[in-house]
């Protein structure tokens, strides 16, 4: 089981590279302000201000800044490192207050979080 596990990070590492270049999820636009939170999301949270969120599989984190450009207070988890690094940068390079982890599959998750 362990060695389906490494290929499926490794798989994640590689398609943060794919990603952040990619027009889908269109980093740059991003970068400039575009919002990609769906109107679903925004209709069921409402205003989260001030509010704590969690994101697990955050990725490289853009769904998360968004959270936090809308004032949440976010905290995104990731088992690819590369996803996190990103992620990292990118609150940083965006001023962004977040705070993103690595975390590996669900026994360690399941500390972090508990």
């Amino acid at each position: 089981m362990q060695e389906y596990l490494k290929a499926n990070q490794k798989r994640w590492d590689q398609l943060v590279n794919d990603h952040k270049d990619s027009p889908f999820y269109d980093l740059e636009g991003f970068k400039k302000g575009k919002d990609r939170l769906r109107s679903i999301e925004l209709n069921e949270l409402g205003d989260i201000t001030g509010k704590s969120l969690l994101h697990l599989q955050c990725h490289f984190g853009m769904d998360t800044l968004a959270w936090a450009r809308r004032g949440a207070k976010v905290t995104g988890v990731d088992f690819s490192p590369e996803a996190i690094d990103l992620a990292k940068a990118l609150s940083r390079e965006l001023d962004i207050p977040a705070k993103f982890f690595l975390y590996g599959y669900l026994p360690t998750a399941q500390r972090a979080v508990c």
